[in-house]
């Protein structure tokens, strides 16, 4: 296992980071522990869950089969989306936010959260609650950091400068979607990253499963994400895109070259993507979570990265078009 540095900060995390969001639900719990260890005895060291994961049995089912290890592992987990009916029961208000760490860790079964996310960007509670709040646990020993997730590139940007004026901690990651079927984050998130130090925490690695080389175009998949899925990311409408069977493709074919799987080239291209810190895969079974396993540990060509590099760039478009002609003054 590789490691890296989590965005400004000190905290050294495993190159890929083990998601846990079918834990309990999808993944049976006997299935589920088999992951987290064989993960942990071959180095990796860090865990993503969220409060909101198959009704917090996720965060239950990790804490337990953490507990003989903890001091190993660093353990993410995400506050925002509604866990209760209660008008409060969603949010990022403070007492959401204070609500919502002492359920995690009690269904965690520890007294301190490594990396806690704010899942995705409150828009009726001002940032400043929110940062103050974040900041407030970070203080009193039950979060050592902190991060967010799912926002757009002003949103990071108005936390950070808020939270230096302030003297808050600042958000040290973002947890955001990104693949080689999506790189949206390239149009701005990336770039500031970069500037700023902020760790990218990639969710949907595998857009969804779609790379894993298992869906064929004008065949509707009868199950898995992407067939279940009825709208949203990971919906079947949203991945089969013609540009997106292109990538597919050219994946397929790297993978022959290289004798790799489709999964193992795809995590592979992202992990050498600037900013990248740990890709967060996700497995239903044991086979699927050592194939994901296999990502680490090699490079693919430069030849054969830059073919996928071009089949899944995204459009050249204003500003970025107009502003790469002024990147360099000599």
């Amino acid at each position: 296992m590789e490691y890296a540095y989590l965005g400004r900060s000190g905290l050294a995390v495993s190159r890929l980071c083990l998601g846990s969001m079918t834990f309990g639900g999808q993944t049976d719990e006997a299935e589920s522990a088999k992951m987290i260890h064989a993960f942990l005895d071959q180095g990796g060291n860090f865990i993503d869950t969220a409060d909101v994961y198959t009704e917090g049995r996720s965060e239950e089912i990790v804490g337990k089969h953490i507990k003989d290890r903890r001091s190993e592992v660093i353990l993410a987990t995400k506050v925002r989306m509604r866990t209760s009916p209660d008008v409060n029961g969603f949010g990022a208000s403070r007492k959401r936010i204070m609500d919502g760490v002492d359920a995690s860790l009690k269904r965690l079964g520890t007294d301190y959260i490594d990396l806690y996310q704010i899942h995705v960007w409150d828009a009726d509670t001002p940032v400043e609650e929110t940062l103050r709040a974040l900041d407030d646990l970070i203080s009193s020993g039950k979060v050592r950091y902190i991060g967010c997730s799912n926002y757009l590139s002003w949103q990071l940007m108005k936390s950070l400068g808020i939270s230096e004026f302030r003297g808050y901690s600042r958000y040290i990651s973002l947890q955001q979607q990104y693949s080689l079927i999506n790189r949206e984050a390239e149009r701005e998130l990336v770039s500031l990253c970069a500037e700023e130090k902020v760790g990218i925490i990639p969710w949907a690695p595998l857009g969804g499963g779609f790379l894993t080389g298992k869906y064929r175009q004008g065949k509707a998949p009868s199950e898995g994400r992407l067939g279940t899925a009825k709208s949203g990311e990971s919906s079947w409408e949203n991945r089969a895109l013609d540009k997106n069977f292109a990538i597919l493709e050219a994946v397929l074919q790297v993978a022959e070259e290289t004798g790799k799987t489709p999964a193992q080239v795809s995590l592979n291209w992202l992990l050498e993507q600037p900013c990248i810190t740990s890709p967060i895969f996700g497995a239903s079974t044991f086979e699927q979570f050592e194939e994901n396993m296999g990502s680490v540990g090699w490079r693919l060509p430069f030849e054969l990265r830059q073919r996928l590099d071009e089949v899944s760039a995204l459009p050249d478009e204003y500003p970025a078009r107009f502003l790469s002609k002024f990147s360099r003054n000599i």
